[in-house]
Parts: C-alpha cells; structure tokens; sequence
C-alpha cells in the first residue's frame, strides 16, 4: 500500500496501469478487513463503486480532467454529503441525511474523488479522544489500546491504516493535528476561511478550520491544489537553506514529556543540518490565553447545539453534554474580551512572522494517551487530557494562522510525536516547502515502519 500515493494513482490511471474500480475495491477490501479500528462510521460502497465505474470509463476515454479523477477518499462525518447520513458522531443526528454536500465535499467530488465514506470522530467534534459513546472509541493503528486522538481520529485512523488515500478534518483546537501526531501521518490546519466551510456542523465559526490528512507532503500538496484551485505542488521543495525558523523561548516549550522533548530538539538540530537558521523568538501567548478558546468555542457552541441543548440534553454523550450545559452561562462580556484578545494576539504573531518564515513546536506536549484515561501527569502536575493536548495547537486556531502536524519520531512507548510548523496567514506554501524538505531528509524510515505496520495489520487477519 505504500505505493498507492495520489501521484503514482494518477499516473497508473492515465497509463491504464491500474484501474480506479480494482483500487477502490482494494480499499473497501481493507476498511472491511480492519473493522476493528472503527475508523468508520458509515462505508459508501455502492456510492463508492459507482463514481470508480465513472472515473475508469473517463481515463479510457483520455477524458479524465480532475485533480483528483479516481482518488478514495474519506470524509469526517460531520461534513454533509448528499443522500448519505451524517451522523456528526452523535445519537441525535443519528438519521440526519443532507440534500446537498459541503463546499468542500462538493469541491473535491467535482474534481473527481471517490467518496469511501464517512469516518468516526468526537462527538459533534467536541473532544481529542475520539472515545464515542454512540459508534465505538476509534482505537490507534499504533497500538490498539490508544486512543489516535481527535476530534477527527477517524480520518487519522483512516490515513494511517491506508483506509482511504487521504481524509477531510475540521480542527476547532488541534482536531486535524492531534489526530496526525497521534497516528504518524501528516495534517494540515489552512489559513482560517482558505477553504468553503459551508455545510460543517461547527462548533465555532470562529476557530473552526477545514483541512486534509495525507500519509505524505506530496499527497497534502495536491489535496490543496483540489481544495483551493490554486498550484501548490510547486513548492515542494528540497532546498531549505536560509529559510528562518522560529523557536520559541516560552509556552511551547513547557509542560512537555521528555520524548516529545527530545524528539523535538533533534527535529530542530534536523533542521539546522539542513541549512535552516534558528532564531529564538519570544511568544506574545499564555496559559491564561487557552482560555479564550474556550470562552469562544463553548458560546458559539451553545448558540449552534441551542435547539438540541433546550430539547434534547440527555441525548448528548455525558462529557458533550457537560461542556453544552455551561455554554449559556458563559457572559457576553467574556467573550467580547475574547474575541479583543484574539485580535491583538493574531496581530502580535503576525509580527513575529516578519522575522521568521515559521515557529517550530511539538504538535502536542505528549503521545496519546489508553483509551479511557482523562488525567494526565507531566513533571508532576497534573491535568486533563483534553487541556494537555489542545494547549500547543490550539494557539493557531485562535489566531488563524496556517498550521501544519508532520512526523518527528516514535516515543519510547512506540506511538508517534508530531512536528507542528506554523507560518504567517495564506503562507501554506512555506509549510509545504519545509515539510516536505524535512520528511525527504528525515522521514523515510518512519514511512517504511508505518507502511509495515498497515500492512501486517491485514496479514494478521
């Protein structure tokens, strides 16, 4: 499976090398075989099958003229696909099937993507677990007794496991990054508005982002090409000499568990070796900021769920319905100064973006945690989970930035670390380029370990 990127898809198709029908088929094949990980909510293969029959009759006839033409993809569930259920991981849209798609679902159909399904997640994306009450907790390829993180661990799961080519996210706090650190894959978090998030069941228009998951840089270049109209394979660049990468002096680096430490340090010293330089950058952000995104979130929440928080409380799963529950007690006063203060802090990054072309950081503080542990200790204090691993990537959906979660490792305990790069509003060129210079110096071997693993996951059935 690892050869199976969009590019060698593309070209096989075009060859008449490979058919779009026996590859989709491979892929249902595998979502069947590896059940188990519950990465699906809902599998298309009727649907699926069909557009295949369409895209194979279109490369024979030297007709095929999509980005995408042929492609499996996957899609979180809380994005509306046309006479498909879209349950948003919840009991209470449970039957909910839309009359139309999601701009982004729309756009990648259109440019010829065959649509796998629909994948677990967080309920109504609301958690970093993806331990859903109503479908099954979404378990890591990794290790099975993890959680692949969330809200959108089923494209993670998807992606990781080659369960479809590539999978649609959203991200309110890290959805689309967690997920990608959690589960060794890469993920993308686009500059807030780049791409349509019409038809997305959000939790905050404010600070939710539409974005792919790929199992490489060269796969998320072309995602974005379909996504947005726009060339950004171009950068896919090896030559990163003289690029200026920030690495902060505080926030970032603190609360860490010492193999995400390491890993990131040898990460930047990687970077270094390439001919990056590395200029130490003072970060305009606090833990009292992490905050905000509550007070943000949880009241466009509560103004999104209103209907169902009035009728239907007892239907959400108890850590959702606990979050809905305070959302109309939040003042409209808390979040005017947070919305203020989202302001001022997208300004200040701005300006720190002028010195530097990106901010290095971990991901996340720490590897996903067993399926079923909420607390966390690290240095000897103590938290949830969920503040833990929304604290480092949260920052970026606060403040807009384009944000980006690429591999740097396995941790002692075998699961995967993740590298965020973060770079100034509609620069996604620059963290393709840097992503893809690190992954073909650095990352082969972790490519490899992750290809194995798919793959004996399906000798073993």
């Amino acid at each position: 499976m690892e050869n199976l990127s969009i590019r060698s898809l593309i070209e096989g198709f075009r060859k008449k090398q490979l058919s779009p029908v026996e590859i989709t088929r491979l892929y249902l094949d595998r979502i069947h075989h590896l059940q188990d990980l519950n990465a699906y909510i809902t599998v298309t293969e009727n649907v699926a099958l069909q557009q295949a029959e369409i895209a194979e009759k279109k490369y024979l006839a030297n007709e095929a003229l999509g980005v995408l033409e042929g492609i499996p993809l996957s899609y979180k569930d809380n994005l509306d696909t046309k006479g498909i259920r879209t349950t948003s991981g919840s009991k209470i849209d449970e039957n909910y099937i839309p009359n139309k798609d999601a701009g982004v679902v729309y756009t990648l159909q259109r440019e010829g993507a065959i649509n796998l399904g629909k994948v677990n997640m967080h309920e109504f994306a609301f958690g970093i677990t993806s331990n859903n009450p109503f479908y099954g907790s979404v378990k890591n390829p990794w290790n099975n007794d993890y959680t692949p993180g969330g809200s959108s661990g089923g494209s993670g799961v998807a992606v990781a496991a080659s369960l479809s080519v590539a999978s649609i996210g959203t991200d309110t706090a890290g959805s689309i990054r967690i997920p990608a650190a959690s589960c060794g894959v890469v993920g993308l978090k686009p500059t807030h508005g780049l791409v349509d998030a019409s038809g997305v069941k959000h939790i905050s228009w404010t600070l939710d982002h539409i974005g792919p998951l790929t199992r490489n840089m060269d796969d998320l270049a072309i995602m974005m090409d379909a996504m947005t109209g726009k060339n950004y394979t171009k950068y896919l660049k090896e030559d990163i000499r003289g690029l200026r990468i920030g690495v902060p002096k505080n926030y970032f680096n603190e609360g860490i568990d010492q193999n995400t430490a390491l890993l990131y340090k040898k990460a930047l010293e990687d970077l270094e070796s390439l001919g990056a330089i590395l200029i130490e950058i003072d970060i305009p952000y606090t833990i009292e900021d992490l905050a905000l995104s509550f007070a943000i979130g949880l009241s466009e929440a509560g103004y999104v769920h209103e209907e169902s928080i009035l009728s239907a409380l007892d239907s959400f799963g108890l850590d959702v319905k606990m979050s809905l529950e305070n959302s109309h007690s939040i003042p409209a006063i808390d979040y005017i100064k947070a919305l203020k203060r989202k302001t001022q802090l997208t300004v200040e990054f701005e300006q720190i973006f002028e010195k530097v072309d990106v901010i290095a950081t971990p991901t996340t503080p720490i590897t996903p945690q067993k399926i079923g542990e909420e607390m966390v200790t690290i240095n000897d204090i103590q938290d949830s989970v969920f503040n833990t691993m929304i604290r480092l990537p949260a920052v970026f959906n606060l403040t807009g930035h384009p944000a980006l979660s690429i591999p740097c490792g396995l941790a002692e305990n075998g699961l995967p670390v993740g590298l965020q790069f973060a770079a100034a509003k509609h620069k996604e060129k620059v963290l393709i380029h840097v992503g893809y210079a690190y992954e073909q110096a650095f990352l082969r071997s972790f490519y490899e370990k992750r290809n194995r693993l798919a793959d004996l996951a399906i000798e073993s059935k």
